[in-house]
């Protein structure tokens, strides 16, 4: 039988249609040589010649993988959020490197300061080390990076150092995502540090969810406000607060791809 030319025209676009119907999927990868987990992002269409950023996210048990997060099944879907806003065009391709916490040191990792009161804290510096001078090397160089256009993010105490690295960094990293960030930690330290802050501004995501408390919410509207007073406007500060967030992986799920958004708009 003799198909017509428009049938087989028709025929060829709805191909091409349901092709680009069906959503691409980035794959993970786990580093097999380094002194803690790391499991990393590829984004759809990975391959070529073909450079990209690099999100270095903390608290990694948590982001990609159900049975390995904290409440098992209660993970970020951070690499789904990543497909989604890849394949809508909301957000420009990425490479997101989950770092795993150091189980019982990750209070000390994750805070600026030492608190003497809970004998703990205080060792971030040395774990920036460890980000900057040992895994983004070997991230470099494994895969297909922008050297130069890194960012960093986490939640909760991981929402704290990645600020906290920023400010200390701003060289080094061009975004930062600090999703509710502990910010009473140290007497509220990191607002005294934002205060001093004196290098160039990098684009930067805050967030707090309404029913984390009313102390979270007011040190997080108070981080704000002193952001912008260091020079921050809306074109590279996002302060949002979701009313029905609380501190959970489920929340910052809910936020996941907004986040993504905002660090890496579209060209």
């Amino acid at each position: 039988m003799t198909v017509s030319p428009l049938r087989a025209t028709l025929k060829r676009v709805f191909r091409l249609e349901n092709r680009r119907r069906t959503p691409r999927r980035g794959t993970l990868e786990h580093l097999p040589d380094f002194s803690r987990t790391v499991t990393v992002y590829l984004p759809p269409g990975y391959g070529g010649e073909r450079a990209y950023p690099v999100l270095y996210m903390q608290d990694g048990q948590n982001l990609f993988e159900p049975e390995r997060a904290f409440v098992p099944g209660q993970h970020w879907h951070l690499a789904e959020a990543a497909n989604a806003a890849i394949n809508d065009r909301t957000a420009a391709p990425m490479i997101i490197v989950g770092v795993d916490h150091a189980g019982p040191g990750r209070i000390d990792e994750y805070t600026p300061t030492r608190d003497p009161k809970r004998k703990a804290g205080g060792k971030a510096d040395d774990y920036g080390r460890l980000l900057l001078d040992e895994l983004k090397p070997l991230i470099d160089k494994r895969y297909r990076t922008i050297a130069k256009d890194a960012s960093i993010g986490g939640s909760s105490l991981g929402g704290l150092v990645s600020l906290h690295l920023g400010l200390q960094h701003p060289d080094a990293f061009r975004a930062v995502a600090a999703m509710s960030p502990s910010v009473w930690w140290g007497d509220r330290a990191i607002l005294r540090e934002v205060d001093a802050f004196a290098g160039p501004r990098f684009r930067l995501w805050l967030d707090v969810g309404g029913r984390e408390g009313a102390e979270a919410l007011r040190d997080a509207r108070s981080l704000c406000e002193r952001l912008r007073a260091r020079g921050w406007s809306n074109a590279d500060l996002r302060c949002f607060e979701d009313r029905r967030g609380d501190h959970s992986e489920r929340a910052w799920a809910r936020r996941a791809r907004m986040m993504l958004e905002f660090l890496f708009p579209p060209a």
